[in-house]
């Protein structure tokens, strides 16, 4: 077997000696393949982002919510945020207690509310309507709110979840009604949250939205937390060195804001964040197959059996992913060329990437898309009826696990009821 271009995972030793076309002999191609070591590292960068003591790392499940990823996490001494009603439930399987879970909710019925609260778990709401039916469903209990500091950012403006744009949040003119309401129902507001979008690999931009949710924190006393949100990026251009981004000096900017938050505050409060893409995107990739290679005019095509339905992000927001190329025969590659990475589905936008130079593509090579940890399972779906793929944990040790058996028709199936 020959990796053709296998720098990035080489330089982490992704595999740990396992070769790729075993693992898809057992598994099935597709395949999502995590890399344990990597997704520990990882929780434990962000733990140790600051030294200010009270500080909590909140995991954003939506990024991957493998019940087995969420129990790595578990064990790493994060915490959890929840996006849906399922997502608590796999976080109390992946045993997360209810204290450990923070519900941030958006436009969501009074059922969801209810299971939140019969659950004990605290929630966020993002509208003064939200919060009126969360009075209604739950006097005098805890609440927190997400608030719209003003600042977004993001690779993307379907991800930029604060500023003049964004469905999220409430904006800082409406804090007098909100208080209205707090008091009509006798609620406790223990926190404030916010989220400025998603994948920023400069600090500078994440440290003025925190600056931004502690002034509006100012105005509300006796607060227990601030969540500060997510968005840490990582590089997804490993192959052309892109940079990453400096936790380091990103941890030292907020240690001095905290600190100064607090001698002006008059009491030590908690800081939360809650990233998803750092602590899962890395340690993930998929292993796909090359069922045909042909060119249309000039364009050289690779078709692949990884559609949108495995990965969406490239689709949804035409996201960059690097490729890795590897071969089963001793058949060299004598050359690199442009080709248009594409998937199985029945759609014109199924490319995975266009015009990527990559190096000889045959059929029968298999490749890994690269930093699929985050996003790549939690959107999968079942599209033209495709199988989701089989998902395998590298351990530590290098014994490889499953940990989400791959689709059969049968899943497909269950839930329908026949007319006949």
């Amino acid at each position: 077997m020959q990796k053709l271009n296998s720098k990035v995972t080489d330089s982490v030793d992704f595999f740990q000696g396992i070769n790729p076309y075993e693992l898809v002999e057992k598994y099935g191609s597709p395949l999502y393949v995590y890399n344990e070591r990597i997704l520990r590292e990882r929780c434990r960068e962000i733990k140790n982002l600051v030294s200010y003591p009270e500080f909590s790392v909140n995991y954003s499940a939506k990024a991957n919510s493998n019940l087995a990823f969420l129990e790595i996490v578990n064990e790493e001494g994060l915490n959890v945020d929840a996006m849906s009603p399922g997502e608590i439930s796999v976080e109390l399987k992946a045993g997360f207690k209810p204290e450990q879970i923070f519900y941030i909710s958006n436009n969501v019925s009074e059922e969801e509310m209810k299971f939140a609260i019969d659950h004990n778990i605290l929630m966020s709401v993002d509208s003064l309507s939200q919060l009126e039916q969360y009075g209604k469903l739950n006097p005098g209990g805890k609440i927190a709110a997400r608030f719209n500091g003003g600042i977004g950012a993001g690779h993307h403006e379907k991800v930029v979840t604060a500023g003049k744009k964004t469905k999220f949040a409430i904006n800082p003119e409406y804090i007098p009604e909100f208080k209205e309401i707090i008091k009509k129902y006798n609620l406790t507001l223990v926190g404030i949250n916010q989220h400025i979008g998603s994948l920023f690999m400069e600090g500078e931009s994440y440290v003025n939205g925190v600056k931004a949710i502690l002034e509006i924190a100012k105005r509300f006393d006796n607060l227990e937390f601030i969540d500060l949100g997510g968005g840490f990026g990582i590089p997804y251009e490993k192959s052309e060195e892109q940079p990453r981004l400096n936790i380091k000096e990103l941890g030292e900017k907020l240690d001095k804001v905290f600190d100064d938050f607090v001698k002006e505050y008059g009491k030590r409060i908690t800081f939360k964040v809650e990233p998803g893409r750092y602590i899962s995107a890395e340690c993930g990739l998929i292993l796909g197959t090359v069922n045909a290679v042909k060119y249309n005019g000039s364009n050289k095509f690779a078709g692949t059996d990884i559609g949108f339905n495995v990965i969406a992000r490239p689709v949804m927001y035409d996201s960059y992913h690097d490729i890795e190329v590897y071969r089963k025969s001793n058949i060299k590659s004598e050359k690199n060329e442009p080709v248009t990475v594409v998937g199985n589905i029945c759609e014109s936008g199924d490319i995975i990437a266009k015009d990527r130079v990559l190096p000889d593509v045959k059929e029968g090579d298999l490749i890994g898309i690269l930093d699929a940890g985050a996003y790549g399972h939690s959107m999968s779906s079942n599209y033209n009826n495709r199988l989701r793929p089989a998902e395998i944990f590298i351990r530590e040790n290098g014994e490889v696990v499953l940990t989400r058996e791959r689709d059969t028709f049968d899943d497909i199936f269950k839930k329908y009821i026949s007319l006949r």
